[in-house]
């Protein structure tokens, strides 16, 4: 016991001296900052000759607290263990940085996160995950001077791997310097590497600098190499407005990941303790659907507290005016979009029209799935036969879903095959989880969007397109699918863009989108 005492009082000693210590280097650090002047002061104008250096943590970004970022990642390579074990270490992490170290404290999130994760996945969750994040968080004032300059040099406390895609690829950033994680066989450690430090580089950076923007307190004292040196107030959080995304240079229009909102440890607690009572009750709303009819379905989905919101013009003169062979045009947004379609219009004899829906999904569907090939002729005449039997088809041209207010480039082979075609604007509300994804498993989907707690679909019925507008009025399929597309985004308010499937794949996991294929290096479904 004595023994045991003995380390307990060693140990105590230890922290309050790093406590002790670390409070009077950092009222020192205080002392420097405060001769400091504000961002509010750096003027923007003629500055794209001139080199900037930012911290990333707490000057770029508006929150600087690293763990709903670290979240992110854990759920995406590890789901909800992953994300309890980092909940779990959070308070030490927590107290190490007040305390102790900032560096220690990433260090601790940083082991929780990544050990025994593939470095691949780590850097595939950067690169599909985080960016919508951080572009959600950057602070005006800081963008404001940080995009005037010409070359730019990001300083960060958190993983390279992290923060580089969205710097580089969204903030045409040139330099990226920040902590470098160990690795073993392709495997992370859960360590930092130590050999790989770049303290020389941030020298050379700082002296070739001519603005040097930090936050207070933050242990910089090399900026005092750089021509002009700011700081980034602290402010309350509510107080400040992000920058807006049409103000960046690149839009983040495609992201991945299951989390539909930022986890912040008390978000991810709340994650934690529904996810059992969401897994059971996703359960059973799928199982509602399936083995329920198309038509009750309306009803007994409302009852499990998932909404249905239809909007646009009534359904009444649609179905009056409705011919057998219909084609519902609508925009994507989950594999289940169909099925509230057919709900919606009370239509018994609706068909889905898809690709790369999975095995099971398509098992567990109440309504036939009339699968595509990519055949541009077969896929043609499957959709006509089906038409010419009297069935009303349900069919996203978009070709994959899109999470952002944007439509994709409709596929005018629809065009083609009917004159009878309802555009339907569709968009959702989670909350919690998304019910899509590029590299993760497509049968779990539907699964993950019956996860949240009220999710809530919203169908806005636009009126049948006039013959005028069609290709039996001499219309190319291209113009009558653009058109459509054009009714579409008016309607939801969303905007209209070139990009395709191939796009939105390319971008996220490397593919084509073509189901079976992996890019190199990643484990995940493609």
């Amino acid at each position: 016991m004595t023994s045991i005492y003995r380390i307990t009082f060693l140990f105590s000693g230890v922290l309050l001296f790093s406590a002790v210590t670390n409070v009077a280097h950092g009222q020192s650090i205080i002392k420097f900052w405060d001769k400091m002047q504000t961002i509010y002061q750096c003027g923007s104008k003629n500055r794209a000759d001139e080199e900037v250096v930012v911290d990333m943590d707490g000057a770029l970004l508006i929150d600087s607290d690293p763990f709903p970022y670290f979240g992110l990642v854990a759920f995406d390579v590890g789901g909800i263990l992953r994300l309890a074990l980092l909940l779990m270490v959070y308070p030490a992490a927590w107290f190490l940085r007040r305390f102790v170290s900032e560096c220690t404290s990433i260090r601790v999130l940083v082991f929780a996160t990544f050990v025994g994760v593939k470095v691949s996945d780590i850097a595939s969750a950067a690169k599909a995950v985080l960016p919508k994040y951080y572009s959600e968080d950057l602070h005006p004032e800081t963008w404001r001077v940080f995009s005037s300059c010409g070359k730019k040099c990001v300083v960060t406390m958190n993983p390279r791997i992290m923060v580089e895609p969205f710097l580089k690829g969204y903030l045409g950033v040139d330099m990226v310097l920040g902590v470098e994680i160990s690795s073993w066989m392709g495997f992370a450690t859960g360590f930092v590497d130590t050999r790989r430090r770049y303290g020389s580089s941030l020298v050379e950076s700082l002296l070739a600098a001519d603005i040097a923007i930090g936050c207070p307190g933050r242990d910089l004292p090399s900026m005092k190499m750089c021509k002009e040196r700011y700081i980034v107030p602290y402010e309350s959080k509510q107080a400040i407005r992000p920058v807006k995304h049409e103000d960046l240079p690149k839009a983040v229009i495609f992201h991945d990941g299951r989390l539909a909102r930022k986890p912040t440890p008390l978000a991810a607690l709340l994650i934690l303790l529904w996810f059992p009572i969401g897994l059971l009750l996703s359960v059973v709303r799928v199982l509602v659907g399936s083995f329920g009819s198309v038509l009750s379905f309306y009803y007994t989905i409302q009852l499990l507290g998932c909404r249905i919101k239809v909007k646009g013009t009534p359904l009444s003169k649609i179905q009056n005016s409705q011919r057998s062979g219909t084609l519902y045009v609508c925009s994507h947004k989950t594999v289940i979009d169909p099925l509230f379609i057919a709900t919606v219009f009370k239509t018994p004899r609706t068909a889905a029209v898809s690709y790369s829906v999975s095995r099971i999904t398509e098992f567990l569907a109440p309504m036939r799935n009339i699968r595509l090939t990519r055949d541009r002729a077969k896929d043609g005449k499957l959709v006509k036969d089906a038409l010419r039997e009297g069935w009303n088809l349900v069919l996203c041209p978009e070709g994959t879903t899109c999470r952002e207010p944007y439509l994709l480039r409709f596929s005018p082979l629809f065009a083609e095959l009917s004159d009878h075609i309802v555009p339907v604007g569709l968009s959702i509300n989670t909350g919690m989880f998304y019910g899509s994804s590029v590299r993760g498993y497509k049968w779990l989907d539907p699964f993950f969007f019956f996860m949240n707690p009220l999710p809530e679909y919203e169908v806005t019925v636009l009126d049948e397109l006039p013959a005028h507008q069609t290709c039996r009025a001499g219309k190319s399929s291209i113009h009558v699918a653009n058109h459509v597309q054009e009714l579409i985004g008016a309607a939801l308010k969303f905007k209209c863009t070139n990009l395709t499937r191939k796009d939105k794949y390319r971008m996220l996991a490397g593919t084509d989108g073509v189901v079976g294929q992996k890019p190199a290096g990643v484990s995940l479904t493609g």
